[in-house]
């Protein structure tokens, strides 16, 4: 007997909704998305007519609070914990399996309370860490786990994102249709110290992800520093005039993990290059993998994974410098199996990627069982990171974990 369809709301109806979550949920064989929730009714009305989503609503606890929905998805802009968190905390309460954004919460302590309220209900959890579902950073988790490199080393987390670089750019992009005057200001002192986090909340947390992944430990103590390089700009869609914004636009950190291994970031919005830019290597005692998640304008193709070898392949001689040719990285074919059902061919990076989050989530409810990757554990462990290193930043100084 064929399993019941999964019945899902989603809340938020915007570009990131609807580039990478609903295009997700309408091609899976797993689920129905019964419900899509907008303040703006307008725009709910909208997605709902483009994806043929039955329903629409505008008040987004009445929506969680139906009878009748399995999973919530939480796809809002999220400046102070204004909206992720509470609407997780409830969505939770009501016994809905859960899929936010990230962050779930900026206090890891937050995450991990709601982490522990799921758990008591049996219900699975998973945070927007879009990277770590590319199929080559699913891929080379697996070659990772099955001793391709050796034993892990050392981490380089790279982030090539020239989003910001134009300071006429929203610092907030949502398509505003007169001020929104209720809305916390972000960046709003000017104390280099007292720098907001941007960057290193946006694409540093699926990177910091697939590195602590990748590199199999914990981090013993981390060293940040965060820069505002575009310090003025435009703060929403509506604004005709730049004002000082003090967030985080670049970081860099270092890292000593507890076993040894060592761990490095670069996050950044104005660094130029292709969109999204994400880079994560992982050199081990035997070789070294480095995937890259670009779109390449000119080949339409958004990822690319590629392994150096440490030894010679007719003998266990290891490799010197002597031997260039042989320790390039080559790329490595990826398996079709790391792609979900619903994926096609020309699919953008973020339809692609969100896609296979997406298609795993729906597995782990309806697989039952323990499985739950990307969960808010692991968002936990990724926040209480970010937190450190906001902390570092601030006060100068190496800081140890746990916090």
């Amino acid at each position: 007997m064929a399993k019941e369809r999964l019945r899902v709301g989603i809340i938020g109806a915007g570009r990131w909704s609807s580039r990478a979550h609903i295009p997700g949920w309408v091609r899976s064989d797993l689920c129905d998305l019964v419900c899509i929730c907008d303040q703006d009714a307008e725009l709910a009305e909208q997605r709902a007519k483009q994806f043929g989503i039955a329903e629409t609503a505008v008040d987004a606890e009445k929506m969680i609070m139906r009878g009748d929905l399995d999973v919530i998805d939480v796809c809002t802009r999220d400046e102070h914990g204004e909206t992720h968190e509470p609407l997780t905390a409830l969505a939770l309460q009501e016994g809905k399996h859960v899929l936010v954004e990230k962050p779930v919460a900026q206090d890891y302590n937050r995450v991990r309370q709601l982490d522990a309220l799921a758990q008591s209900k049996g219900l699975k959890t998973k945070v927007g860490l879009t990277f770590r579902y590319a199929p080559a950073v699913q891929y080379m988790f697996d070659l990772v786990r099955e001793g391709k490199i050796g034993s892990p080393w050392l981490f380089n987390g790279f982030e090539q994102n020239s989003q910001w670089l134009d300071p006429w750019y929203p610092q907030d992009k949502r398509l505003f249709k007169q001020y929104p005057h209720n809305i916390p200001l972000v960046g709003a002192d000017p104390d280099p110290r007292k720098i907001e986090v941007g960057s290193l909340e946006g694409y540093g947390a699926p990177t910091i992800d697939i590195g602590l992944e990748l590199i199999g430990s914990d981090i013993e103590k981390i060293v940040c520093e965060m820069a505002n390089l575009v310090p003025e700009r435009r703060r929403y869609n509506v604004d005709d005039h730049l004002e000082r914004i003090n967030w985080d636009d670049a970081d860099m950190w270092i890292a000593r993990c507890k076993n040894g291994s060592l761990f490095s970031m670069q996050t950044s919005f104005v660094t130029v290059g292709n969109y999204p830019g994400i880079t994560a290597i992982i050199y081990g005692s035997r070789g070294a993998l480095r995937a890259t998640l670009i779109t390449d304008p000119e080949t339409g193709e958004i990822q690319k994974l590629e392994y150096a070898d440490g030894y010679a392949a007719d003998n266990p001689r290891i490799l010197t410098h002597a031997d260039a040719a042989a320790v390039k990285f080559r790329p490595l074919e990826i398996p079709d199996r790391y792609w979900n059902p619903g994926h096609r061919p020309d699919d953008a990076w973020d339809t692609a990627f969100y896609g296979c989050l997406i298609q795993n989530f729906l597995e782990e409810i309806a697989g039952g069982g323990a499985k739950n990757e990307g969960n808010f554990t692991q968002s936990a462990r990724v926040q209480e990171l970010i937190n450190a290193a906001e902390l570092s930043h601030r006060e100068e100084r190496w800081v140890h974990l746990p916090l």
